[in-house]
């Protein structure tokens, strides 16, 4: 792996110091969500307390926007980055920083943390303008805190983004108001001392820890200050790389995830679930002989299934093995892979090409997208102690507060009486934006009436859990020499969720909507809409979401990382590609002479500079080239990919895909400012990873309302044989002044990328992703029993 982060200063680019107008209207920059605000000054609060606590308010000084012009896409002038910290400005001052007596800095972060490595980013925030060791910050995770409405969503790339300016003006305001409390003590003047790792010194040697100066540096009252932000140049810890902070703990094991937890009584609690997708249970029908079973306490019948509680994992799979039950059928009982895909076909809006000149010519292109598990490495798991007047909920949410509000109501409670603690997950994926494991925990509990560890078996997740939609896509494109005049592209799925929060962020922002004409628009249309942008130049350019209200509710779906993009993107570059072989251009220089944006365009430039495009390569191996912009930012990926037999048909074990195999990526990110440039190099790695995985091999394949993948044996997300030899992370110099989204920038344009290297080394265009979709290979596990057996040897494989 090599990492390319450029000169550590050129990383830096906060915001401008320059003091900004005086009296003018600031116009409003959609790369600085906080543009309205004076480029020097920040207003917050110390808050009452006997140490010192301090909090940013930055809601207040937002501008109001301008009407959108008309040639550029909405994602240009308002994207879902934008939505979601609007969303959030309103409780900002809800985020709060104290300075113990100890002299740590404590921050409880209003985010989840799912292995994207913000804990770590956060700390190095508050570390720059603390002016205080890394060492010396306790960042955690919030519990759920309704006072925060929707400032405590993780999702969309946007933690860091939103955060960022909230986090550093608290942070700040705790400086400033510590070295007010220094010079009461020393008697100068705060001009007169500076700090350096927690100490506050003067010149004639004096020192004072932060600790010390908590306790003077409190406020008996709640009362505004205003403050300065530390400029770019003196920047020590933002833009240089780090270790994430809890690295060590998650290699050593000692990293505590929701299972790990020892709650009280809280024993190991799976569920026994139907065969079909989205069946239920009618009843058990061998309940007294599974009480009797070896460890088994108590048995419980849930909306989900038959729900099993004992005293090891291994015999709540025993028991639930032996369960015979008789079953309600999904609402999908009758579907298949072909049905489906014929209904959205059916679906499908029309592509209708504007007037053009008589001697212009089209490139249709028409894809599908198979249904995708988005389950994360860890499986759902939740804690759930539930008594009559109050119930506690441990597990990884990416959005607690709705989580709380499902709880209370599935249990019958005031909200209030529910408190849910957040604890760091083993991924997510959007799978963790829904509370569908701790509002399972909590039923359970409730009906057995004891504490439970609930956690859902592997097989259990791609049957039963959260799905990435089957999708359609169809493109066209009108030409006329060298010219694109129009391009199209009707997009077709079966329902996604977003009853997981966005939805109520739409709503809370139709403010900002209706002016950009999403104020008549679904939820899932207007999240379409707020992230599909194209970087080209292409004329007249439409791009439409259908979802058929007959899939309304029917599957369990959800928002898979980079939600509609992968699927997007790779139909628009493959068109591209496409478009470049009609005009009988290169596919890299058509696409260098129509990006609209110079930054996109310097990333690609990257890429194919670094990664030699146009080099000489053996029959059946080809380059591929694509990109993505979107989160405030652009990714471009240059692949490498070998598709000769003795690649494809080389064999690799029993009941495992081979295929095609990508031997080199290349990475250029554009993410704006950087806070972490190892964290991002990890995160675009990560990205690539799911990105080829979308296209070449992972999958659902839905027969008579069953899922036929069950656990990681049998979806074939990347394996280390996928895995390129050689990947480049390049992070490119930017003079944004903040964040951009990282999470997930590098899954669409990886995906593209591969894609259009297969179509280039088979000469042939796919139709249906990924390319393995159609061909089982491999034998189903049972549905009945719907979990294989206990595992009997696992000592053994500990050593």
């Amino acid at each position: 792996m090599t990492t390319d982060f450029g000169a550590p200063d050129d990383l830096h680019h906060d915001l401008d110091d320059s003091g900004g107008s005086a009296g003018g209207a600031v116009p409003y920059d959609r790369d600085d969500p906080f543009a309205g605000l004076d480029r020097r000054k920040f207003i917050g609060y110390v808050l009452a307390g006997s140490t010192l606590v301090v909090a940013a308010d930055i809601a207040s000084a937002r501008p109001a926007r301008g009407a959108v012009p008309s040639p550029p896409q909405v994602p240009e002038i308002y994207d879902l980055e934008d939505l979601q910290t609007d969303s959030a400005l309103p409780t900002s001052l809800f985020i709060t920083v104290k300075i113990t007596k100890t002299g740590r800095a404590q921050f409880a972060l209003p985010r989840t943390e799912v292995g994207q490595g913000i804990v770590t980013s956060t700390t190095m925030i508050l570390a720059e303008e603390l002016d205080l060791p890394m060492s010396k910050i306790d960042v955690t995770l919030a519990p759920a805190r309704p006072e925060l409405l929707l400032n405590q969503l993780t999702g969309g790339s946007n933690s860091t983004f939103s955060t960022y300016t909230p986090i550093r003006v608290a942070a700040a305001i705790a400086r400033q108001k510590l070295l007010e409390a220094a010079a009461i003590q020393l008697g100068t003047t705060v001009d007169r001392l500076f700090t350096t790792g927690g100490i506050v010194s003067d010149n004639l040697g004096n020192q004072l820890t932060y600790g010390e100066l908590s306790v003077g540096a409190a406020s008996q009252v709640v009362r505004a200050v205003e403050v300065v932000l530390r400029p770019k140049e003196k920047f020590k810890v933002i833009g240089r790389p780090r270790n994430r902070t809890d690295a060590r703990a998650a290699v050593t094991g000692a990293k505590k995830f929701t299972t790990d937890l020892k709650v009280p009584n809280a024993l190991p609690t799976m569920v026994c679930r139907a065969p079909t997708h989205g069946g239920t249970p009618k009843r058990l029908k061998n309940r007294a002989a599974i009480l009797k079973m070896p460890g088994v306490t108590h048995v419980a019948q849930v909306p989900t299934g038959i729900a099993v509680r004992a005293k090891t994992f291994g015999q709540c799979i025993d028991a639930i093995r032996k369960m015979q039950v008789d079953w309600n059928p999904g609402p999908v009982a009758k579907e298949s892979d072909a049905t489906v895909l014929a209904k959205l076909r059916k679906a499908e809006l029309p592509l209708v090409v504007p007037d053009v000149p008589v001697l212009a010519q089209t490139v249709n292109t028409n894809f599908a997208f198979a249904f995708r598990s988005s389950a994360a490495l860890e499986p759902y798991a939740a804690i759930a102690d539930v008594r009559k007047d109050r119930a506690t909920i441990w597990a990884g949410l990416k959005v607690p507060i709705l989580a709380q509000q499902r709880v209370a109501e599935a249990i019958g409670l005031p909200q209030g009486k529910v408190k849910v603690n957040v604890i760091t997950g083993g991924g997510s994926f959007g799978h963790k934006l829904f509370g569908d494991h701790a509002i399972e925990a909590a039923r359970i509990s409730k009906a057995m009436k004891v504490p439970v560890k609930l956690m859902w078996h592997r097989a259990d997740e791609p049957r039963q859990g959260r799905l990435h939609p089957m999708a359609t896509t169809r493109t066209r494109a009108t030409i006329l020499g060298n010219q694109v005049l129009s391009f199209e592209q009707r997009h077709t799925s079966v329902t996604t969720d977003f009853s997981h929060g966005l939805g109520e962020m739409i709503t809370s922002q139709a403010d900002e909507l209706d002016p950009i004409g999403l104020g008549g628009f679904t939820f899932a249309q207007s999240i379409f809409t707020l992230t599909q942008e194209l970087p080209y130049n292409f004329g007249v350019v439409t791009q439409l979401l259908n979802e058929p209200l007959e899939f309304e509710d029917k599957f369990s779906t959800g928002s898979m990382r980079n939600i509609y993009s992968p699927d997007v993107c790779v139909a628009a570059e493959l068109t591209i590609d496409q478009i470049a072989k009609k005009m009988g251009k290169d596919p890299l220089q058509l696409r260098l002479e129509l990006i609209k944006n110079d930054r996109v365009k310097a990333a690609l430039e990257k890429v194919a500079t670094m990664g030699r495009w146009g080099r000489k390569m053996p029959a059946g191996m080809a380059q591929g080239v694509a990109l993505h912009k979107e989160y405030k930012g652009c990714t471009a990926v240059l692949v490498e990919i070998d598709c000769r037999p003795q690649t494809v048909n080389r064999k690799l074990g029993p009941e495992t895909v081979t295929g095609p195999r990508v031997t080199k990526a290349v990475i250029a990110v554009d993410a704006g400012l950087v806070i972490n440039p190892r964290g991002l190099e990890a995160q675009m790695q990560g990205g690539f990873m799911d990105g080829l995985a979308l296209t070449l091999t992972s999958s659902c394949h839905l027969k008579d309302g069953r899922f036929l993948e069950a656990s990681w044996d049998n979806y074939f997300y990347t394996r280390q044989w996928n895995v390129p030899p050689q990947v480049e992370v390049h992070i490119m110099r930017s003079d944004s002044k903040t964040p951009g989204g990282a999470g997930e920038a590098a899954v669409g344009s990886s995906a593209a990328a591969v894609a259009c290297a297969y179509a280039r080394a088979t000469k042939k265009v796919p139709a249906f992703f990924p390319i393995n979709h159609g061909k089982v290979s491999f034998k189903p596990k049972s549905f009945v029993p719907p979990v294989p057996p206990s595992p009997t040897n696992g000592l053994k494989k500990t050593r």
